[in-house]
């Protein structure tokens, strides 16, 4: 049964495909940042829930080799209940020691073999669990790493687009201080110069 976190995965991965490609891009995409952050936010609420299911996997390992051990004391026990009735047998008795043995051996063999499959499968148990979880953070990992970098990115298209119309603005700034300055300069130029007075001729001299 596919998890809450894998169907998570699933849904961004096809969040990120469906995406439209920016403008004069086949790279970078335009996303919806609160429907994405929807998104990882359920996924790490979710997170902790999951990785707490399969540490219940993992120590399910203590109860299967407790039960092991519970099957095997039973076996020994009827083993010993066995040998004690055949060792009251007078008539039997070295018989009875023989068999009495042999059930013990076998009863320990028996013992012995599902405590190792016991261990064996809880182990196999554990090593799924811990391979599942570290694939499904390692799909986490890299979905993560994919989109810090597209916002780096996004980051510095921005920065510079910021820093070009800002050098543009100051630019413009600079033409308007230097008009500004030289407007007097040329007014005073155009000004036309006044004409001298004319002097007045004594009529005594005439």
């Amino acid at each position: 049964m596919m998890s809450r976190i894998e169907q998570l995965i699933g849904e961004i991965e096809e969040y990120i495909d469906s995406c439209k490609f920016q403008p004069l891009s086949s790279t970078k995409i335009l996303v919806n940042k609160e429907e994405l952050e929807e998104l990882l936010v359920e996924l790490r609420l979710r997170i902790p829930d999951e990785i707490k299911q399969y540490q219940k996997i993992i120590s399910n390992q203590e109860a299967i080799i407790n039960e092991a051990h519970t099957q095997a004391n039973a076996i020994l026990a009827d083993a010993t209940a066995q040998t004690n009735e055949l060792v009251n047998e007078h008539e039997i008795m070295q018989k009875a020691y023989a068999e009495a043995n042999r059930v013990v051996e076998e009863a320990q063999q028996q013992a012995q073999a599902i405590v190792d499959s016991a261990a064996v499968d809880a182990n196999s148990i554990r090593q799924g669990a811990i391979d599942y979880t570290d694939d499904m953070l390692r799909s986490l990992q890299t979905i993560m790493s994919h989109t810090m970098e597209e916002s780096r990115r996004h980051l510095e298209a921005f920065n510079a687009s910021l820093q070009s119309t800002y050098d543009i603005v100051t630019a413009n700034r600079n033409e308007l201080s230097a008009g500004v300055s030289n407007a007097p300069v040329a007014e005073e130029q155009a000004q036309p110069v006044a004409p001298a007075p004319a002097q007045e001729v004594s009529t005594e001299e005439k």
